[in-house]
């Protein structure tokens, strides 16, 4: 699939490195899902732009908790 990092979209990925590197190690890493819901968004991000993947990364995010799915789900 075609690349489509724009500004907007590299903008919203130092959100999630920054995220990663600043609150994932207080939060603990409980992830539901294999890659991580931060790891996914910037795959979404790198993948589909910052529209398409930063729905797939919101949708993701509210699918990640006690009711929602687990196991491996790749973007």
């Amino acid at each position: 699939m075609k690349q489509q990092c724009t500004l907007l979209a590299r903008l919203f990925m130092l959100f999630v490195k920054l995220y990663q590197i600043m609150l994932r190690p207080l939060m603990g890493g409980h992830c539901r899902f294999q890659p991580t819901c931060s790891d996914y968004a910037l795959e979404a991000l790198r993948t589909y732009g910052a529209f398409k993947g930063g729905w797939k990364a919101f949708y993701r995010i509210l699918r990640c908790n006690p009711w929602g799915g687990c196991g491996y789900d790749p973007p």
